[in-house]
């Protein structure tokens, strides 16, 4: 049983789906509108947790002994499949060809700022704990 938690590939794997069914399931609960007009509000939510998620685990000091499982698990797995670039870049290319540059604008700056704050409030957490 022990070399099935020790297999990087199957860790990685696992932590992939968990972060993808994760993200499918944020789709499914939060609306894909703000203010009465589309907007990927899901994709925003889930790469700002992403990025807080992969910081703690920077800043808690998951480069010790023993805890390369976990990264993989949950850093590369998991908050891989959970963020999403190319979604998010999808999106704001289907808002800039409907005309609404405004709410790509906004979207581009909302994700690049709110995961940085929230990738520096995980690393500053993790650091703490």
């Amino acid at each position: 049983m022990n070399a099935f938690f020790t297999n990087p590939a199957l860790l990685v794997f696992l932590g992939g789906g968990c972060g993808s069914l994760a993200r499918y399931a944020v789709g499914q609960f939060l609306p894909a509108s703000a203010l009465g007009q589309p907007f990927p509000l899901a994709i925003l939510l889930v790469n700002i947790v992403a990025g807080f998620v992969l910081s703690f685990m920077a800043g808690f000091g998951l480069a010790r002994a023993g805890t390369e499982p976990i990264r993989l698990l949950v850093g590369v797995g998991f908050c891989g499949g959970l963020s999403t670039f190319s979604s998010f870049s999808n999106d704001t290319l289907t808002l800039l060809q409907t005309d609404r540059v405004g709410a790509a604008l906004l979207n581009i700056t909302l994700n690049v700022l709110l995961c940085l704050v929230a990738s520096a409030g995980g690393l500053w957490l993790g650091q703490r704990i």
